[in-house]
């Protein structure tokens, strides 16, 4: 399969190794400028660039009928316009917040439990979440997903940076530290006790193989897509 990379940094990079180890080609590398990018055949594009850039990079995929994979994360704001070009034009594309296998188990896991506490208001929830100083959003995309999913399965209403937990918010805290890949708690507090779910990620391996697997399942479709989508799941 020909690859196309929109975003060559250190994700690049890994998503690259595991594409070429898997048998794939990469045709093409984008660093900053999509200006006179070429695509030179490729099945599908994998986009792991900045919020800046990002919906630049999808928009440009799917507008050359190449399906498109993205793991940024800080441009959602602009993610239904993206679906609106990706149908006007008959494409394919999948954004996730993140691609590793045990993420998404965790976000099933992370749903299950807000059903369970939705009857228990005895207990307040909070996120953390930690990644390395180089990431550029705070909170990470799969915090705001963990948070979202909470939001859809109990009385909460939104999350907040700022304001702590109380009936309405969930309350998210986010740490920068070097050479920390991603890890995230869900915790649910009461006087008594509390009740805690946690993902750490030791490297960006998982991460980057679940791109390369979203982008071979892709390939040769059409619509709007998810990694429960990829992984069967939920």
């Amino acid at each position: 399969m020909n690859i196309a990379l929109l975003g060559y940094g250190k994700m690049g990079k890994e998503i690259a190794q595991i594409a070429l180890d898997r048998g794939h080609i990469i045709v093409s590398k984008l660093d900053f400028d999509t200006e006179d990018f070429q695509f030179n055949n490729a099945d599908v594009a994998i986009d792991f660039s900045a919020p800046n850039v990002a919906f630049n990079n999808v928009s440009l995929a799917l507008q050359n009928n190449v399906p498109v994979v993205s793991g940024t994360t800080g441009w959602l704001d602009k993610y239904d316009a993206a679906v609106a070009i990706c149908n006007k034009n008959k494409g394919a594309m999948l954004y996730a917040s993140n691609f590793s296998l045990g993420v998404n188990l965790f976000f099933e896991l992370n749903t299950k439990l807000a059903k369970l506490m939705k009857h228990y208001d005895n207990y307040q929830v909070t996120l953390e979440e930690t990644h390395h100083t180089e990431k550029k959003d705070a909170p990470s995309g799969t915090a705001i997903s963990l948070a979202e999913q909470i939001i859809d399965n109990s009385t909460k209403e939104k999350w907040s940076l700022e304001k702590p937990s109380d009936k309405e918010n969930i309350n998210i805290k986010s740490n920068r530290l070097p050479d920390v890949p991603g890890t995230h708690w869900v915790n649910y507090i009461s006087d008594v006790d509390e009740i805690s779910i946690k993902h750490k990620a030791f490297s960006r391996k998982g991460f980057a193989l679940g791109a390369v697997l979203a982008a071979e399942w892709i390939a040769g479709k059409q619509g709007v897509f998810s990694m429960k989508d990829v992984l069967n799941i939920g």
